[in-house]
């Protein structure tokens, strides 16, 4: 089978992500759970066969320097996947995000109307945080699309790879892939300020280098929206500051809370019912009581003003789980896993 037939069997069947690996069949993951397909075991030729297809000169050239390439890929001009390919006990793999076609809105997917007052904001730092596979690249673009209907301003998105694709409405989007169209996150937000943004986009805050001109770019007047692998607010906070050098983190707690509009943790569950997945959420917003506690890197008081913050929008990851499960959107098991405070939450 081609690797385009497998990728349009994977669409049909409604999968978020399609795995080919050495001595097994093809793998789907539908509403979040491992399928295995009825068909033949792939070989260690078929794996390499069907993932070179799919590559030009240039990405074999890096693929086989580094072993590891993330790129986009456009089926029939209309399906598009975020494709990850990887070395494993010598088998060359890969791994297929299925992105849709249209972006949804943030109140499709289930995102609080706080999220769409952070993507109002004229400016700061607004960070979408989960695990791989929680949709933050998918509410991030629901924020540049909303800001693309509602605002006549300069949008500039870093992603690796470019994963929606915009269409210029009210608002200028510029879209720039990190080794197509720059270097890298760290090289492209250096020179973003001399491109005229209002907004910009960065696909994930992975090292200090990208995290510490991210802070830059929010404390110069833009809006920043961003994305990092951490499960909850508190986390963020301690992520962030952290990974600079102890002679710097001083400096970065005060520029951090002055920048910082809010962060909203997410994690998508299967819902009770099969038919599809939903969004439980954690938001925090920078109110003059968090940026203090930013300020003295005193995280673990971060719950506690949170709880309490329900007239600004935040609310704990709990109460967004418990409000799922008494409206019969997922079953106990489901959240009792993913709850903070297990005995609480029971």
């Amino acid at each position: 089978m081609h690797i385009q037939e497998l990728l349009r069997f994977a669409v049909k069947n409604r999968a978020s992500d399609l795995h080919i690996t050495e001595n097994s069949p093809p793998i789907l993951r539908i509403n979040g759970r491992i399928v295995a397909t009825e068909l033949a075991a792939l070989t260690r030729e078929d794996t390499k066969r069907m993932v070179y297809s799919l590559l030009n000169d240039k990405q074999k050239e890096i693929f086989e320097q580094r072993l590891e390439l993330d790129f986009s890929f456009s089926l029939d001009g209309k399906e598009r996947f975020r494709i990850n390919v990887h070395s494993q006990r010598g088998s060359i793999e890969a791994a297929f995000r299925v992105i849709p076609s249209q972006v949804p809105t943030l109140d499709q997917l289930g995102l609080p109307v706080v999220a769409t007052e952070l993507a109002r904001k004229p400016n700061g730092l607004v960070i979408v945080t989960g695990p791989t596979g929680s949709g933050k690249s998918t509410t991030l673009a629901a924020m540049v699309d909303l800001i693309n209907t509602e605002q006549q301003v300069v949008v500039i998105t870093i992603e690796d790879p470019i994963e929606y694709i915009f269409y210029n409405k009210k608002s200028i989007i510029k879209q720039r892939e990190v080794f197509a169209d720059t270097r890298s996150f760290a090289d492209a937000l250096k020179h973003v300020l001399r491109q005229d943004p209002d907004v910009v986009v960065v696909g994930e805050m992975r090292d200090l280098e990208t995290i510490s001109t991210t802070l830059t770019a929010a404390e110069t007047g833009h809006l920043v929206l961003a994305t990092l692998h951490t499960p909850d607010a508190s986390q963020t906070i301690d992520r962030v500051i952290d990974v600079f050098p102890p002679h710097q983190q001083e400096q970065i707690k005060i520029q951090f809370s002055g920048c910082l509009q809010g962060v909203i943790s997410q994690e998508l569950l299967p819902r009770k019912d099969g038919r599809g997945r939903v969004l439980a959420t954690e938001v925090m917003i920078a109110t003059t009581g968090i940026r203090n506690l930013i300020r003295e890197h005193s995280t673990e008081q971060i719950p506690t003003l949170i709880q309490t913050g329900a007239q600004y929008g935040m609310h704990m990851m709990d109460k967004s789980l418990r409000e799922l499960y008494v409206k019969g959107l997922v079953s106990y098991e489901e959240v009792i896993v993913r709850a903070k405070n297990p005995e609480e939450f029971r």
